[in-house]
């Protein structure tokens, strides 16, 4: 099957960015979200990214222009895949969220249409059971920011067919990312899995009073030659999204030790988010991602 036309559901920090990958690698591209605000958030974050990119050097004005003639938005979901090839969708991690959708997907997609989620934990069997297509839906789990990141996990379910995931391989080279697939699922997958062992550790010894977030981030990067430190990258991806992650592992496991601290929770409530919110663990005063 040829991939023509790609669907990104949700507009957000992923979803926008995926998609904009996805029109520079020759696809029709539709970014949908049901919040008009949302798309013209992502509309001007495109334009301000890839007019970066050409004053780096990195895109030319005719790339750029092209991309953008590819590209169009939607609040509307049925228009949005009803001639669609592939769905992205990169909606809130939450199950229930992601299972709706699926089922709106499945009723409005052409049949031949490839259903992947973007989401970084939940399998995609759980979500195929909400369509009656399981064979052609797939994990495809970018990394954030996803302009930045070169890696993609594509996951297969038992149900996921191997041409369904052939296919998936291929849009991932065609939008200039490096896949890797795994025929086996599993909750979080690989990175995430080691990631979040990493951050579990540094919740524990931050929340019993070992060290201070700000000096685990400090040893990670100094001893470990981390990057960036784990509070740094849960301020960076959205606290919001580990939270649910966590959710979403203890609703699987029952596993009290899956649940997210009280520290973690209370910052949800009170929508420090992180770097999206302008406070997280750490405080930014209109700092942007550097693409």
């Amino acid at each position: 099957m040829i991939i023509k036309h790609i669907t990104v559901v949700g507009a957000g920090q992923m979803g926008h960015q995926i998609a904009i990958l996805a029109a520079l690698g020759g696809y029709e591209t539709t970014i949908h979200d049901m919040n008009e605000h949302s798309l013209n958030s992502a509309r001007n974050q495109l334009h301000t990214l890839l007019n970066r990119w050409i004053n780096k050097g990195k895109l030319t004005v005719k790339q750029k222009d092209e991309a953008l003639v590819r590209l169009s938005y939607t609040t509307d979901l049925k228009e949005a895949v009803s001639t669609t090839d592939f769905v992205i969708e990169a909606v809130v991690e939450k199950l229930e969220v992601k299972r709706s959708v699926f089922a709106q997907l499945d009723e409005y997609a052409p049949k031949h249409a490839i259903l992947a989620s973007n989401s970084s934990t939940i399998v995609n069997s759980l979500l195929a059971s909400a369509t009656t297509r399981p064979d052609k839906v797939v994990n495809m789990h970018f990394f954030f920011p996803p302009v930045v990141m070169d890696c993609v996990e594509v996951v297969m379910s038992e149900k996921t067919s191997q041409e369904t995931a052939a296919i998936t391989m291929n849009v991932c080279k065609q939008m200039n990312r490096t896949a890797v697939l795994l025929q086996k699922e599993i909750s979080g997958f690989i990175a995430n899995r080691i990631l979040g062992a990493l951050h579990k550790e540094a919740m524990f010894l931050y929340e019993n009073g070992y060290a201070d977030f700000k000096d685990i981030d400090l040893i990670c990067k100094k001893a470990l030659n981390h990057p960036i430190g784990p509070f740094e990258l849960m301020d960076l991806s959205g606290i919001d999204v580990g939270y649910y992650v966590m959710n979403q592992r203890y609703a699987e496991t029952g596993d009290p030790s899956d649940l997210p601290p009280e520290f973690l929770k209370e910052k949800v409530e009170k929508g420090e988010l992180g770097r999206k919110t302008g406070k997280g663990f750490y405080t930014y005063e209109k700092e942007h991602i550097k693409k």
